[in-house]
């Protein structure tokens, strides 16, 4: 897909999809039947798709970003043709001019991406944040209220803590999740998303089965954590409070020195409530040795627009966020695909990725999950459910509820079949939830687990 050839396999662009209609329906559209005036220049293919009205769509995809524009009138990034046409390109390159000039429709579109690419550039050479305000005075005064109503908001919290300790666990469960629900909107009222969440996820604890006053009390203390966090932030090393600012909500912007190197895009998932879909892309650095999260966001019912082929290898720039482990980062505005071995992350045994997670827990108290990677690792049933055990049986993790109920468990195993494998993923308090695995024989190949 760019001058050295390199494209992305069939494989990879369905793992684009936002969900498996769209994978369907683009799946349908990988043939060179319905195109026509299909192109491709350095970084970019196009097409024409024929669709049930008189005009065809218009179809263009920048793979250095990868984005995406489609006349078609979908609300999901990649669109069905968007897909079709990157199969195509997968399965029959020769559909494809070379030689012709990209038409003004594509050509606008791919000039105004290039154009602020350039800009962005400018801005990082000045040190010209992106987001810059006529008015930082203005800026300033925001900000302080914003701080003060958050302010406001964690006492307020710390005092509904109080009251359920003083009158104990049990009031929890008699008074229902009513109260929660207030608190929690509360919290949005003083603008701190990120405490009205772990309201509401203590709310949710008592309806959580055998256990629950346990679970309740350690989610007190860490939400009274987090509380007293806040309200000390101007006394916390730089590290540590940018992570106290960004778990009660607030937008802290990447700030670090840009980071290029070959991205291997090791996994892509999406969750989502009834207000927004997150999509959590992971990947590593081949020199740099990085691991880097990017979080897309999308509106409820909107697919998020950012999105990357898994086990593709992409060069492009990172810049990362503030923050313990400075894990989060945002991407550039170009990645173009490479050729080159995306081998898996260096990894170790079971008791490794317990370290790493530990000494993660201590920089990041709220922390829910660390990416970890396990070498030579088997898929072993326990009499709790499935775990990931060293190959020498010294030591196991156990998989998360979530992901002993997803088909990945069954491709795992299929992998594996009672060999060592090679597995990415979260390690967290629930337990582990594996992302991405390779095996011994193709160390190569990222097989996706989610």
């Amino acid at each position: 897909m760019n001058a050295m050839g390199v494209r992305w396999t069939a494989g990879q662009v369905l793992a684009l999809a936002p969900d498996d209609a769209s994978r369907k329906a683009g799946s349908k559209l990988g043939t060179a039947g319905p195109w026509s005036g299909t192109g491709r220049g350095e970084g970019a293919v196009w097409g024409l798709c024929k669709g049930s009205g008189g005009a065809p769509y218009r179809t263009v995809v920048d793979t250095t970003g990868p984005a995406y524009a489609c006349s078609c009138p979908s609300r999901k990034f990649p669109c069905k043709h968007a897909l079709g046409l990157l199969l195509l390109q997968a399965s029959d390159p020769t559909s494809f001019d070379d030689a012709a000039a990209a038409p003004d429709w594509a050509g606008q579109w791919l000039a105004g991406r290039r154009e602020r690419a350039d800009s962005a550039a400018r801005r990082a050479e000045t040190g010209a944040p992106a987001g810059a305000t006529a008015d930082p005075e203005a800026a300033r005064r925001r900000a302080e209220r914003r701080a003060a109503r958050i302010t406001a908001g964690a006492r307020e919290l710390e005092q509904r803590l109080a009251d359920l300790l003083r009158g104990g666990l049990a009031t929890a469960e008699q008074t229902g999740y009513g109260l929660w629900e207030e608190t929690a909107a509360r919290m949005v009222d003083a603008q701190a998303p990120g405490l009205a969440g772990r309201v509401r996820e203590l709310g949710a604890i008592p309806g959580s089965g055998p256990g629950w006053p346990v679970r309740l009390l350690e989610e007190c203390a860490l939400t009274h954590l987090l509380d007293r966090a806040w309200l000390a932030a101007d006394r916390l090393p730089p590290d540590l409070a940018a992570t106290v600012r960004s778990r009660v909500g607030l937008t802290v912007p990447a700030d670090g020195s840009p980071v290029r190197d070959h991205w291997h895009v090791l996994a892509q998932y999406d969750t989502a409530d009834a207000r927004l879909t997150t999509r959590r892309i992971w990947l590593h650095g081949a020199t740099s040795r990085r691991t880097a999260l990017l979080l897309s966001f999308g509106a409820a019912g909107r697919a998020p627009r950012l999105a990357f082929p898994v086990g593709a290898l992409l060069d492009g720039e990172l810049t990362p966020h503030p923050g313990s482990g400075r894990l989060r980062a945002e991407p550039g505005e170009r990645f173009a695909p490479v050729a080159g071995p995306a081998a898996p992350p260096p990894g170790g045994p079971v008791g490794a990725a317990l370290d790493a997670y530990g000494r993660a827990l201590g920089d990041d108290p709220w922390l829910d999950a660390w990416p970890v990677t396990l070498r030579d690792v088997v898929p072993a049933r326990a009499e709790y459910g499935w775990q990931l055990a060293d190959a020498d049986g010294r030591e196991a993790l156990p998989l998360t509820p979530a992901a002993q109920s997803r088909p990945g468990l069954w491709r795992l195993v299929a992998l594996s079949g009672g060999a060592p494998v090679t597995v990415f993923g979260e390690c967290g308090h629930r337990g582990f939830t594996p992302l991405a695995a390779w095996s011994p024989e193709a160390p190569g190949e990222t097989v996706p687990l989610i």
